[in-house]
C-alpha cells in the first residue's frame, strides 16, 4: 500500500508520522504502537524531524493539513508529481 492510500483519509499527525517514518524505513511497520509512539510525544529530532516533514509536503502540496478536530493530515496531491511544479 502506497503512501497516497495509506494517507487517502484524515490521519492524526502521529500516525501519519509513524507511516511517514515506515515509508521512509525507519520503521518496520511491526513495531507496536507504544514502543514507538515516545518518537513522536517526546522531544528528539526524529520525532521533529517527521513532523517538519509532513509539514514540508502540506506546503509542497501533496498533503493537506486541518488543526481541527485534532492535528490531521491526508493526501491532497491528485496529479503527478511534476503538476506541483511552478512555472
Amino acid at each position: 500500500m502506497s503512501l497516497r492510500e495509506k494517507l487517502s483519509d484524515w490521519t492524526d499527525w502521529d500516525s501519519a508520522s509513524y507511516i511517514l517514518g515506515c515509508e521512509l524505513n525507519i520503521f518496520t511497520g511491526s513495531e507496536e504502537w507504544m514502543s514507538v509512539k515516545g518518537v513522536f510525544w517526546g522531544s528528539n529530532k526524529l520525532g521533529e524531524g517527521l513532523t517538519d516533514t509532513l509539514r514540508a509536503l502540506v506546503r509542497a502540496g501533496v498533503l493537506e493539513h486541518r488543526p481541527e478536530p485534532d492535528d490531521q493530515y491526508r493526501w491532497a496531491m491528485t496529479g503527478g508529481p511534476l503538476d506541483l511544479v511552478a512555472d
